[in-house]
């Protein structure tokens, strides 16, 4: 098969004829039909995360099942499927409970093993991870789902437990944060979108932020406590820095919650954030960490019906090559919304 192989950190991506992946006993091969380049898979390249090379990355996906491992009881060739990007072992506490988000056994395509940047990808424990694709819902805006849709999903619903008519910042109008925005709204919450990039501000008013924060030249925090009066009851950093991290947190009203999506790579592993504010103003800080395959249904229906549209936040679709020239720009990329990857472009 075709494929995105890494040979070194920080060094050019080829595409090239690599072995067929073969199905894990508990596992399936899935052809894949989109994959989505994501700031997560730039921290893979940059060196942030442990992987063996050479390695092939990519952890949103969606396509059909080619082969099945011969422990797999729910799933059969030609399954139109998705996964979630972080894989339970499917056997632990956590797993049987429905949050292998958090398993300790978790394997994560395009991380730990080989990725979906490729025309197929192998994965494991599939009665656990697959999730079926409604024949209303493409494969790209399946794709999408994976990581950003589905992490901005769980972090305001089942994280920050937003209500209606409260007031969510967005720190970052990315993929993730332009994902957020769109749900935040469908959920009838009052939505201030920052960013950096005018072009990603006018991308969050047509997804239908109520307002939007240039974050250059100005007290971010205050602008947002200008616009709600007490400041906002939740915030998400989906950028991951320690500026954007505190910027969602001072933009609190008291006993706030903030939410952190965005990686915040270290060389200690620890990260800076306004403990003093977290402490004297009751606010809550939670992690979110994708989303349980168990917990798709719901939101597929929401999608499935028109409520939630994750292909309006694609902008274009690539092929390999082209993708394996833009990864290493991802954090600087001109575009706002998602590049989608179709592997079998330019085959």
């Amino acid at each position: 098969m075709r494929a995105m192989v890494m040979t070194e950190i920080a060094g050019p991506l080829n595409v090239q004829e690599v072995p067929d992946p073969t199905p894990p006993r508990d596992g399936v091969v899935v052809e894949v039909h989109a994959t989505g380049l994501c700031g997560s898979d730039w921290h893979a390249w940059a060196g942030h995360e442990d992987i063996v090379l050479p390695h092939v990355p990519g952890h949103e996906l969606a396509g059909i099942i080619s082969s099945v491992g011969p422990d797999v009881q729910n799933w059969s060739v030609g399954d139109r499927v998705t996964v979630p990007f972080v894989c339970g072992c499917g056997a632990c506490d956590w797993c049987l409970s429905g949050n292998a988000q958090v398993c300790p056994d978790q394997q994560q395509p395009g991380f730990t093993g080989w990725g979906s940047f490729a025309e197929h990808v192998a994965l494991h424990a599939a009665d656990t991870n697959l999730v079926a694709i409604p024949e209303a819902v493409s494969f790209e805006a399946a794709a999408a789902l994976g990581c950003r849709f589905a992490t901005a999903y769980r972090a305001l619903t089942a994280r920050a437990g937003i209500s209606a008519g409260e007031w969510v910042t967005v720190v970052g109008a990315g993929g993730v944060g332009l994902s957020a925005v769109m749900i935040a709204k469908a959920l009838r919450a009052r939505v201030i979108a920052v960013d950096r990039s005018t072009q990603a501000l006018e991308a969050a008013q047509d997804l239908g932020a109520d307002h939007v924060v240039l974050a250059e030249g100005q007290d971010v925090p205050g602008a947002v406590r200008e616009l709600t009066g007490e400041g906002s009851h939740v915030g998400i950093d989906a950028v991951g820095s320690e500026q954007t991290c505190a910027t969602s947190i001072l933009g609190l009203r008291r006993r706030g919650r903030h939410v952190q999506i965005g990686l915040l790579p270290t060389e200690t592993g620890m990260s800076q954030v306004p403990m003093a504010r977290a402490i004297a103003w009751e606010l809550d800080l939670l992690g979110s960490h994708g989303m349980a395959a168990a917990d798709y249904p719901g939101m597929l229906a929401l999608i499935a019906e028109g409520t939630l549209r994750p292909q309006d936040l694609i902008e274009r679709v690539v092929g390999l090559e082209e993708a394996a020239t833009l990864l290493p720009d991802q954090p600087r990329a001109a575009t706002p919304g998602m590049t989608m990857i179709n592997p079998r472009l330019g085959s």
